[in-house]
């Protein structure tokens, strides 16, 4: 039976969780915050609260640390010598390398360096996965099992992680953003908030549908909905002109270089 243990019981170390949970996985789970609130709500579900990161450590052979990437300067010189080449260290903070955690360590510790989104909450994830210089095929197999169970899962190669996290990671709050200025826009021609929000959500949906499904490229997607001298076009011209595909290539690339910027 596997033994899983979190670091960190918040929003996305408790999706996680309920993934496993859900999904009837064979696993025991072990839970370590200093939320004592976040722990005991875990407890209810079924996690085993331990009561510090070294216990956690000694009872899990698979690791989450599901913390901020400020508090792993706090929290690895805990796990130091409470881990050895036996365990599997899986991070889903930004910016965290595998170089970092074997060398705060000291140890060649196996690990999975991870980038999942929010939509996991919900079952709906997008989660990017690289294996570590000294993980095995099998130890990443479980892994990824893991995160499928909240979505679906994509291997990187580990010196991406930091490219993907705009790709992925960051990209529900630009979307959320867009769809903002659709539902403004609704709102200041008097059209119902909610219908417009349902509606463009909606749209939202049907067209990922499309881009995965359709076996069409997206310029042939973009083709498809732009009738020649038709609405469609004469939107588009507006974005070609504010220059949407170069604004968002530079959010992505500002992105990054943040995630560059917080690289341990």
């Amino acid at each position: 039976m596997l033994k899983i243990g979190f670091i960190g019981g918040g929003n996305m170390g408790g999706a996680i969780i309920g993934g496993i949970q859900r999904s009837g996985m064979n696993a025991l789970l072990y839970a370590f915050d200093t939320d004592k609130e976040k722990l005991a709500a875990l407890e209810k579900t079924g996690v085993k609260a331990c009561d510090s990161v070294q216990a956690l450590a000694e009872e899990c052979r698979f690791i989450f640390l599901a913390i901020k990437p400020q508090t792993f300067d706090a929290v690895m010189p805990l796990l130091k010598g409470a881990v050895d080449e036996s365990k599997v260290i899986i991070s889903i903070a930004a910016g965290i390398t595998e170089d970092y955690i074997i060398k705060t360590l000291g140890v060649n510790v196996p690990c999975v360096i991870v980038m999942p989104n929010t939509p996991f909450l919900l079952g709906k994830g997008a989660t990017a996965l690289a294996r570590g210089t000294y993980t095995s095929s099998e130890d990443f197999d479980t892994v990824r099992a893991i995160f499928a169970t909240g979505g679906i899962t994509e291997e990187v190669p580990l010196d991406k992680m930091k490219e993907i996290i705009a790709i992925n990671g960051s990209s529900p709050a630009f979307i959320y953003l867009y769809a903002k200025a659709f539902t403004e826009y609704a709102a200041e021609n008097g059209i119902d908030g909610d219908a417009a929000l349902r509606l463009f959500a909606q749209s939202l949906v049907g067209s990922a549908e499309m881009l995965i499904s359709s076996g069409k490229s997206v310029d042939e997607l973009i083709k498809m909905v732009s009738s020649p001298g038709g609405t469609t076009l004469a939107g588009l011209d507006a974005l070609y002109e504010g220059g949407l595909e170069r604004i968002t290539k530079d959010c992505c690339e500002r992105c990054t270089k943040r995630a560059y910027e917080l690289s341990k």
